[in-house]
């Protein structure tokens, strides 16, 4: 197991090394977040471009050139059109090529080889990576109908370079995804006649771990939308409360944890095993990680009365 943990490492295809870029880069952001604040420099361009929404509230005036960047946090729901998009077109072309035998067009397939899809017979069942896809390209659809339908978005900001960037993810990891087809040329593989045939018990976990996280992501934000509502739905106010119910009661950002447990799930019918997905995984957990413990230092500064129970990020741990 270890020695082909180590090969595989070694094997590093763009892809994987934009993946393992990402993780080290988050991560070490959250240990300097972590870190207390007497052993390291204050840096202001660091702090503005990891923080966003409420988040920044907390931070001393920002200068000018800074909050000239800004764009309003509101903008999120673009993530989730360029995804609906984009990775509807993926898993449209995986389905022809899948159920119909259509070959992907060539510059998709000239562009997987450049990430550096691998091109392997048997390796991968088909089944995982559009079943992984199709979960991507549903959770897309629930989070912009959320956007524009349970958030309640008040003035805050994000940094462009990080709007930039949210554009840019869904692209990749759609890619990413689609690279773990296997390929014979521009064909998908398959084994056997039928896909569906490629069935196996992680599917089903896999898919029953996504809809249980999927569930708990949308009744959190339920909460935090009704936070700014009164009882017949109208937004009365754009301030911050304490929310309660659900996994509220055990963490301060149960929607990003959830939003990790999603991207397990997706690990979970990828069969476990597959490497580049769990560099995926590893991102979202520091990317989320340093997103909740910012928002629970918000919470802790803003609140007096606030739970002293709950953990930022992982239940009972973190």
């Amino acid at each position: 197991m270890a020695s082909g943990l180590v090969e595989a490492l070694w094997a590093l295809s763009p892809l994987r090394a934009v993946w393992l870029a990402l993780d080290a880069a988050f991560l070490l952001s959250l240990l300097l977040q972590l870190a207390p604040p007497r052993l390291l420099p204050e840096c202001l361009l660091f702090q503005d471009l990891i923080r966003y929404g409420k988040t920044k509230l907390t931070e001393p005036a920002r200068p000018a050139a800074y909050r000239a960047f800004d764009v309003p946090k509101r903008y999120f729901s673009h993530f989730y059109v360029i995804s609906v998009l984009w990775n509807g077109f993926l898993l449209g072309c995986l389905s022809q090529a899948v159920f119909l035998g259509v070959p992907f067009p060539n510059w998709l397939h000239g562009l997987l080889r450049a990430l550096g899809a691998a091109q392997a017979q048997g390796g991968e069942l088909v089944l995982s990576a559009f079943l992984v896809l199709l979960f991507l390209w549903l959770h897309s659809w629930r989070r912009l109908f959320e956007c524009f339908y349970v958030s309640v978005f008040s003035d805050a900001v994000i940094h462009i370079v990080q709007y930039c960037f949210g554009l840019g993810y869904y692209v990749l990891v759609g890619l990413t995804v689609l690279s773990q087809v296997p390929m014979d040329g521009r064909t998908v593989y398959v084994i056997g006649k039928n896909p569906l045939m490629q069935a196996r018990w992680f599917h089903i976990l896999g898919m029953m771990m996504f809809i249980w996280s999927s569930v708990h992501q949308y009744k959190c934000h339920v909460i935090l939308g009704n936070l700014r509502r009164n009882k017949a739905g109208v937004v009365i106010h754009c301030n911050h409360r304490i929310p309660f119910g659900d996994w509220f009661e055990c963490v301060s950002s149960p929607n990003y944890f959830a939003e990790l447990m999603i991207y397990i799930s997706m690990a979970v019918t990828f069969g476990f095993y597959n490497l580049t997905w769990w560099l995926v995984v590893i991102y979202v957990f520091g990317s989320q990680a340093l997103s909740a413990f910012l928002s629970h230092k918000f919470y802790q500064s803003k609140f007096v009365s606030y739970p002293k129970h709950r953990k930022a990020f992982l239940p009972f741990l973190f």
